[in-house]
């Protein structure tokens, strides 16, 4: 199997890959991308994406400091189910392995309407409107899947991050201790009448995510 064939399963549970998550996306800077479930052929390539992380950005995802992803991570953040646990990612360039740009991801709480979201963007392509394009796919990939509510964990630092999830979601709880900021969401409603929620035309700043 090649690096772009998408397997019929995933995981272990069996679930189907989910080809309706996958598409084209244009940012407000003309950059193309194609945005698509995880596989389990992605462990390499998540290696390397980490990897190409600057310190501050992967110490934003990961709350310490991790040098390499350990393989182990890897395969587990590769396998998902594709209900409980989804993750979605950006690539881009031509050719059988293009490079991942950015990653997206839910795993269900114990609260069967509840996830806990996390997302990354490599640092070359932030500022750019990834981080909201990749906001929206995950919670709508998810409320299809039952889940309504959404917990995002997110250091005090990471101004842009909490900036995007007050401008784009509906904040229910918000408080920070620890260290560490606790955000209970939902997702906001699209507004009626303004066209695909694919292409981002915004030049505000992105998460470091």
């Amino acid at each position: 199997m090649t690096p772009t064939e998408a397997p019929t399963t995933a995981g272990t549970t069996g679930s189907e890959y989910p080809r309706d998550l996958e598409r084209d996306v244009t940012l407000g800077d003309g950059s193309r991308l194609r945005l698509r479930p995880v596989r389990p052929d992605d462990e390499e390539r998540l290696i390397s994406f980490h990897d190409r992380l600057s310190g501050q950005t992967a110490y934003q995802r990961f709350f310490n400091v991790m040098k390499h992803l350990p393989r182990a991570s890897a395969h587990f953040l590769a396998n998902v189910d594709y209900r409980r646990r989804l993750a979605l990612v950006a690539e881009h360039g031509a050719g059988p392995c293009p490079t991942l740009a950015a990653v997206a991801r839910y795993d269900c709480t114990d609260q069967p309407d509840t996830a806990e979201i996390a997302f990354v963007v490599q640092d070359d392509w932030q500022n750019r409107g990834l981080g909201t394009i990749l906001l929206e796919a995950l919670l709508a990939a998810a409320e299809a899947r039952g889940i309504r509510r959404f917990r995002a964990y997110v250091l005090p630092s990471n101004g842009r991050m909490l900036d995007l999830l007050a401008r784009f979601t509906d904040i229910q709880e918000h408080r920070t201790g620890g260290g560490v900021t606790e955000v209970l969401l939902t997702r906001r409603a699209p507004a009626t009448g303004t066209g695909t929620a694919w292409r981002s035309t915004s030049h505000t700043p992105g998460p470091i995510i």
